[in-house]
């Protein structure tokens, strides 16, 4: 289990669509609306690993984890075949966060 990211409004889901290794979109169900609407804003049209690459590993405060490290987990469990298929590329990601 991931740590939990917010105290009071947490990422509850990550839904996202893959087209050729790059997101097409993304979307957090909860969490920092302003925030998460930013990050999904700028990684559209990006290629996976490099989404990976520049958020992977950002902390939250204190917390060992955040909301665009979160996807960067998510990512890769979509790049290792894992997640709930939703659609023939998209994914979601439940309870990532508690």
């Amino acid at each position: 289990m991931c740590p939990q990211v917010c105290s009071r409004i947490s990422s509850k889901q990550i839904l996202f669509e893959i087209e050729d290794n790059t997101i097409s979109s993304l979307h957090f169900v909860g969490g920092c609306p302003g925030n998460l609407e930013g990050i999904s804003r700028l990684v559209q049209g990006m290629k996976i690993k490099d989404v990976i690459a520049i958020l992977s590993g950002i902390p939250c405060g204190k917390k060992s984890s955040s909301c665009p490290d979160q996807l960067c987990m998510a990512l890769e469990e979509y790049l290792r075949g894992e997640g709930k298929n939703i659609g023939r590329e998209s994914r979601t990601i439940d309870s990532l966060v508690a």
